[in-house]
């Protein structure tokens, strides 16, 4: 697949969801400049004016989850920010780390086995592979591919995830 020939929406919709390349694929075809799809219009855009350099990412201590000043930090910081990190959330580095890897390693494996696990397409509706939005619902496509897992203790189901990550 050429850059030039993803210069239709339909293609390129057809490439990047349906064929489930995904935005990784979009970036592995040597594109000279963003698919006018996925560049929000200059109104939408975040202000540099606007921007306060004072401030950090919210950091939000979950070691006491009973206090409703955690709760609120959390509402306040999404409601302002749109994220945030916690820490003292008791996850070991090393569970953490694992999980980063078995996500790169997923985005490493080639598109038929990656597509296996499109949302429509999964064995097992606790993994799903997902980029974008629709064009028909967004005005402007993400830059993204999202592996979401759902873990529910005892189900059956982890034995169908992709091998990098179990």
């Amino acid at each position: 697949m050429s850059s030039s020939s993803l210069s239709d929406p339909n293609d390129l919709t057809d490439f990047v969801v349906k064929q489930g390349n995904g935005v990784k694929g979009l970036s592995e075809i040597d594109l000279k400049t963003v698919p006018r799809q996925y560049v929000q219009p200059p109104e939408e855009r975040l202000d540099k004016n606007q921007v306060v350099d004072d401030e950090s990412i919210p950091v939000i201590d979950v070691s006491n989850w009973d206090d409703p000043k955690v709760a609120a930090s959390i509402c306040e910081a999404a409601s302002k920010w749109g994220f945030f990190q916690i820490v003292n959330h008791g996850i070991p580095l090393e569970v953490l780390d694992n999980v980063k890897e078995a996500a790169h390693k997923f985005f490493q494996l080639p598109t038929e086995d990656r597509r296996k696990y499109l949302k429509e397409n999964s064995p097992t509706p606790t993994v799903q592979l997902s980029t974008s939005h629709s064009p028909s619902v967004e005005m402007v496509l993400e830059w993204k591919d999202v592996l979401i897992h759902f873990y529910v203790p005892g189900d059956e189901s982890t034995n169908l995830w992709p091998p990098v990550s179990k």
